[in-house]
């Protein structure tokens, strides 16, 4: 699996090209004493104003496919007939012709930002600044081929999760045979 978060975490790394790119647009004071972007000195000059969030995905995303396709290409030379590509933004992004099958996980927000101040002890309004800042469901499920409903516990989320994984594995056996 291809974690794109993980991968956005590589993209502003020191040396990279986007490093350069995040310090000259929001400035010095969004490095750390590591020498690294200060993720939570950057996202609050980003989140709650749309422009700046643009302004940081234009620098970011393009490096991130990259990564990512980079990262795909290698899986498939090793034999994975599939590769799985984590990424919350997929859609807004706009990488879903990247991919064969887009996925989406579904939540209603209230439900969601509940779930995120609980879990990670944030104020209610900056997860609904996040929240406000993303696709819709019905926008997001305009654009998917797999919908899976989240509203339930963790144990009915990885049910459905394992019948698709499954549907998806029997598939890639059938093509191959």
């Amino acid at each position: 699996m291809i974690d794109a978060d993980k991968l956005g975490h590589r993209v502003y790394e020191a040396g990279r090209p986007a490093f350069d790119q995040v310090v000259a647009a929001f400035g010095k004071d969004v490095v750390g004493d590591d020498g690294e972007i200060d993720r939570r000195v950057l996202g609050g000059k980003v989140f709650g104003s749309p422009e700046q969030l643009k302004r940081l995905t234009d620098i970011a995303w393009p490096g991130i496919l990259a990564m990512a396709k980079d990262e795909i290409d290698d899986a498939r030379t090793n034999g994975a007939s599939i590769v799985v590509l984590e990424a919350a933004v997929l859609l807004e992004a706009d990488w879903q012709s990247d991919v064969d099958e887009v996925w989406v996980v579904t939540v209603e927000p209230h439900m969601a930002i509940a779930r995120a101040t609980a879990r990670d002890g944030v104020d209610a309004a900056a997860v609904q600044a996040r929240v406000d800042a993303q696709l819709t469901n019905a926008e997001r499920l305009a654009l998917a081929d797999v919908v899976i409903d989240n509203g339930g516990s963790e144990a009915e989320l990885l049910a459905k999760l394992d019948a698709e994984w499954q549907r998806l594995r029997h598939a890639s056996l059938e093509a191959a045979s």
